[in-house]
């Protein structure tokens, strides 16, 4: 059993019912919000582990409250968007959110997400030695990443693609290895998440994003880092 906090952010009482159920049966601590406002208050003195965030909301849209939170934390977000809005989609994950969920959806999957979101926290990295490379130093033990002198803020997800991809130096990693390395293997959603978040890594790490020599395509397949170890 967990006592991590979760904080669901969404306008219609039934969802927010539904999901804190499902949620406080696996021994989160559960609260919640219904428009962008008190969101945005209630995250900023709860300090939430992850937050499950509606983009449809009164007052605050929730990419609106996304984006504010992105100014000041890293906290795991998970958006709940509307069946046909492929484009909110993109907009989220473009502006740090870490997953995605179409509604209507099974607060099941919503709670395998949770769990394969928090999971990487469990993990064992921190035992593992600095990477270093001619460009990136990544420290699994504080989760940092340096180019030269310069410390790179990165999201959670964003920074355990990048150790994936750095700790298999020179090898093609395909989505479904990276979605499997960093999401789990309970996670149903697209593969295209992948790619937004690759394109974040590219801006804050490449002196070109546009034409990437860090962290490169394999067309129709995958990514491979190709920075020089020291």
């Amino acid at each position: 059993m967990t006592n991590r906090a979760i904080l669901i952010v969404d306008d219609e009482p039934a969802i927010i019912k539904s999901v804190k159920a499902y949620l406080q049966a696996e021994g989160f601590s559960v609260h919640t919000a219904s428009d962008g406002a008190s969101a945005l208050k209630t995250a900023r003195a709860l300090k939430p582990d992850l937050i499950v965030l509606d983009i449809m909301l009164p007052q605050i849209n929730g990419l609106e409250v996304l984006k504010q939170l992105r100014q000041e934390s890293k906290v795991y977000v998970i958006l709940l968007t509307a069946k046909n809005e492929e484009t909110d989609k993109v907009i989220g994950l473009g502006i740090g959110a870490d997953d995605y969920l179409t509604k209507p959806f099974s607060p099941r999957e919503l709670v395998a997400r949770v769990h394969a979101i928090l999971r990487r926290d469990r993990e064992t990295a921190a035992r593992d030695a600095t990477l270093v490379f001619h460009h990136l130093r990544i420290e699994p033990a504080t989760r940092r990443v340096w180019k030269g002198a310069e410390l790179i803020d990165l999201t959670p997800i964003e920074y355990a693609l990048l150790y994936a991809l750095a700790r298999h130096h020179g090898r093609m990693l395909t989505r479904e290895q990276l979605i499997e390395q960093v999401w789990g293997h309970d996670f149903y959603g697209d593969a295209r998440v992948v790619d937004v978040h690759i394109g974040r890594i590219r801006k804050k790490i490449e002196t070109d994003p546009a034409n990437p020599t860090l962290v490169v395509t394999v067309r129709g397949a995958g990514y491979h880092f190709e920075d020089a170890p020291q």
